[in-house]
């Protein structure tokens, strides 16, 4: 799915606004950690490594999708940002880009694509390996616990307009009987007020709830476990938070 949607991501992303929001909590946190180098697994387009490495931060970005390895190069080359992309998914971080970093990020919404909890504390055990002892780990997921209670099947549609052509992407969920969420994405194209095109992609999610994703850091070995609503750093509340952000501590 995601090397199909490496081209549009950008579009898809309103990334000034979104950095805006989220970069002064996520360097608030990695200042508080005296950190200054940075895993950014699920990197994507690198748009989050990017803005750390602008502000000085040393930063290695991976992702699964060598796609979206190839976007976050070339972003990093369009900017003449120094920055390491690497294509590399969970379970396998500390084979390829190594260890003794200040500070692992896990951003938007990326560790759902795990779909058991086996695999879920693989990875988290490879976050841990990657991090030097007291090392900062930050997670970002949407807060399933709402998602779930409220049945939210759809969320808010994205919009993007270059010159005469425009972009709609709309999200929404299918909850399975198997209690998996089936992840579903339709870009629609149209160029100079034409016809709309369209393109549908969809993926599986866990939805990890604030619990599980809690208890299953304690079992990885971090500790000092902070959960936040959203990467402003507001208090979680389960029933209202439109994210769930978690802090960990490697021990």
């Amino acid at each position: 799915m995601y090397d199909e949607f490496s081209s549009d991501y950008d579009r898809f992303v309103n990334w000034p606004g979104r950095l805006a929001v989220e970069m002064p909590f996520i360097e608030g946190q990695l200042r508080a950690a005296g950190a200054q180098r940075v895993l950014d697994a699920a990197c994507s387009t690198g748009q989050h490594a990017l803005a750390l490495a602008g502000s000085g931060y040393r930063v290695v970005g991976a992702d699964l999708s060598p796609k979206m390895i190839e976007r976050a190069q070339a972003n990093a080359r369009a900017r003449s940002v120094a920055a390491e992309f690497v294509a590399a998914g969970f379970g396998e971080l500390r084979a390829r880009v190594g260890d003794g970093f200040d500070a692992v990020l896990c951003l938007g919404n990326s560790l759902p694509h795990l779909l058991t909890g086996s695999d879920l504390m693989a990875a988290l055990a490879d976050f841990a390996s990657c991090l030097r002892p007291g090392g900062t780990l930050l997670i970002q997921n949407r807060n399933f616990d709402r998602v779930l209670a409220r049945r939210e099947r759809w969320m808010e549609p994205q919009a993007h307009q270059e010159g005469d052509r425009e972009w709609l992407f709309l999200r929404f969920y299918d909850f399975e009987p198997d209690g998996l969420l089936g992840f579903n994405v339709v870009t629609l194209q149209r160029q100079a007020g034409g016809s709309w095109t369209q393109h549908s992609m969809a993926s599986r999610l866990w939805p990890q709830r604030q619990t599980e994703l809690v208890a299953a850091l304690a079992a990885a070995g971090f500790a000092q476990t902070t959960s936040y609503g959203d990467l402003q750093g507001t208090p979680f509340d389960a029933a209202s938070s439109g994210n769930l952000v978690l802090r960990a501590q490697r021990g």
